[in-house]
């Protein structure tokens, strides 16, 4: 009597078979950089805490070039997961109807970026404003 072995499916680089996959796994990633950036913020949140001189401190480190090309890689990393997030969120939502009538996906998507877009040039605006 043989006995037989299962069949086990490799799951070495599933994603990387297919490119609606690759952009899940770079969506995803960029919730990790999202998430280290909230990090940096909170240290900044705890050098408040420990007063003037150590927030200054805090200051300071972000205007060093490395913090800098930190940050321009940031942003490009938070556009990405922005547009990425918008342009799923037809096939995750609900159907919605106004009118009666479906709305077209590339409608919900261009409202949530337009969203996204007045809610950063808000926060631009204050932030400048309390510097000026």
């Amino acid at each position: 009597m043989s006995i037989q072995r299962p069949y086990v499916r490799s799951m070495d680089g599933w994603w990387r078979r297919n490119t609606y996959y690759l952009g899940y796994m770079a969506r995803e990633v960029t919730a990790v950089f999202v998430a280290a950036y909230a990090v940096v913020l909170l240290v900044g949140l705890v050098r408040l805490g420990q007063g003037e001189a150590a927030f200054n401190g805090w200051l300071q480190a972000l205007k060093s070039p490395v913090s800098l090309v930190f940050h321009l890689f940031l942003l490009a990393t938070f556009v990405y997961h922005t547009w990425s997030w918008f342009n799923i969120m037809p096939i995750t939502m609900p159907l919605m109807f106004v009118g009666g009538k479906r709305v077209p996906p590339w409608t919900i998507t261009g409202i949530g970026l337009v969203a996204a877009v007045i809610a950063c040039a808000a926060v631009f605006v204050i932030v400048r404003g309390t510097h000026a």
